[in-house]
Order: C-alpha cells, then sequence, then structure tokens
C-alpha cells in the first residue's frame, strides 16, 4: 500500500494578518478549507497539522486533525522556508512513531480554493510517472517574463531574459512589444497543492527536486491570502460558488 501523508503547515506569526491560518473567511477558519478538502481525499492516508500555535492546534483538533507534535518556534519565523519544517515533521514521525510515507502533499492553509479533486488528482499524477520528483500546481501567468526588464547600471531598462533565452529574441527581435499570445506560454507555480516523494525532502533536502509535474489549473484558483484583499476576493468566490449550491472543497 502507499502511503500519502498531507501536511498543512499553519504558523501563528503571521504579519500581514494576525493569525491569518485561522482568519475569518466567508463563515469559516480560513484552515477548515483546506482541512475539509484533504479530509474527502481518498489517497490521502493520514493528515497532519505542523503549529507552533495553540490556537491553530485546537481549530485543527475540532475539525478531527491530528497535531501529533508542536512545532519548534525557530521553525515559525518569518523567513523560516518550507524545507525544515517538512524535514522537521518527517524526522519526527520516524524517530516517535517509525512511520514513514512514501510521499508529502503540501497544503498551505492560505489557499482556500483547493478542492477534493484536485489533490487526488495531484497525487495520482505523481503516482503514475515513478521518475518524478515532484508535483507543484501551476497556472498559465498573464505577465510574460519576456517582456521585463531590469535597470541596467547606466539607468536604462534591459530586457531581463535576453542573455538566458536569446532565441526568444532573435526569433521574435523585441519580444516586450509583442502581444502575449505570440510568446511562449509561462506557468507560474502558486502553492496550491505540492506532492513531493518523501526521498526528495530527506535524500536530496529539497521542496520539488528537478523532475517537477505541471498540476495546471485555472488563474481563479490561484488566491494565497496574503492581505485584507485577497481574503476579500476569496469570499467573493466562495459565495459564489455557495450560490450555485457548492463549496470549494466540491467544486
Amino acid at each position: 500500500m502507499t502511503h500519502i501523508l498531507a501536511i498543512i503547515p499553519a504558523r501563528g506569526g503571521s504579519k500581514s494578518i494576525p493569525k491569518k491560518s485561522i482568519v475569518p473567511c466567508a463563515g469559516l477558519p480560513l484552515l477548515s478549507y483546506t482541512i475539509r478538502a484533504a479530509q474527502g481525499a481518498k489517497l490521502i492516508t493520514r493528515l497532519i497539522i505542523s503549529t507552533d500555535d495553540e490556537e491553530m492546534a485546537n481549530v485543527a483538533r475540532s475539525e478531527g486533525v491530528e497535531v501529533p507534535f508542536m512545532r519548534p518556534g525557530e521553525l515559525a519565523l518569518d523567513d523560516t522556508p518550507d524545507l525544515p519544517v517538512f524535514e522537521h515533521a518527517l524526522q519526527w514521525l520516524k524517530e516517535k512513531e517509525g512511520h514513514i510515507p512514501d510521499a508529502v502533499v503540501h497544503l498551505r492553509p492560505t489557499s482556500p480554493l483547493k478542492s477534493t479533486a484536485d489533490i487526488d488528482r495531484g497525487i495520482q499524477l505523481l503516482l503514475d510517472h515513478p521518475d518524478a520528483h515532484s508535483v507543484r500546481s501551476v497556472c498559465k501567468t498573464p505577465y510574460s517574463p519576456f517582456k521585463m526588464y531590469k535597470v541596467g547600471v547606466d539607468g536604462y531598462l534591459e530586457s531581463f531574459l535576453i542573455k538566458e533565452f536569446p532565441e526568444v529574441f532573435e526569433k521574435y527581435r523585441e519580444p516586450h512589444n509583442m502581444p502575449n499570445q505570440l510568446l511562449p506560454s509561462m506557468m507560474f507555480p502558486f502553492g496550491h497543492i505540492d506532492v513531493i516523494r518523501t526521498d526528495t525532502i530527506a535524500v536530496q533536502h529539497s521542496m520539488s527536486g528537478t523532475r517537477i509535474l505541471p498540476l495546471f489549473f485555472e488563474a481563479w484558483r490561484s488566491v494565497d491570502i496574503d492581505s485584507s484583499r485577497d481574503l476579500t476576493y476569496a469570499e467573493i468566490i466562495i459565495n459564489e460558488l455557495r450560490v450555485k449550491g457548492k463549496e470549494p472543497w466540491e467544486s
């Protein structure tokens, strides 16, 4: 049997919105949307939360989610990357329980528009490709990087990617003056649902590895709560879904 561990990382010290992961969003704590999406996933064998905050732990417990440990404070700082958080969780489960999953699903609580079906879709994608290191959620970006500039040492704008992609600039001459439709389609990763093989984290010490499969989404799903404006936008979408008789995790 394949063991799939889902981890929801939810630290208590967010600055943009205090206690962001449990802020009310269209009638529910923000965290609850991700929990309910994960609880319905057929391919997840275990769901836990990694948090340093007792209030968030209590919300998770009230939704029936395991909180096997409290995350150390030094792994819950503003600049703490994902990798040590997940390494800590995997190491704790291995040492205390002998539990070693085959893959880990990274579910950010600040992204409430994920569905149960999409979580299973991401897991199945990884299972179907044994050579892949991870699956990462992406959507098509409306802002082509080939139109981006940086300010040169002389103070003038210069094309950002001209040295990295000379063939594009040779083909289109001035891609920054071209319609987006004529330029190469580019994907933006937005952290909605990521599925990572355990060895990618524990052995490669990476949250993605180099063989990354895309899990495609429409742009409206990509909302990530980092401001009150993001929260308002998410509530509008959630309420629109409810008018149609659906919750985000069901859509």
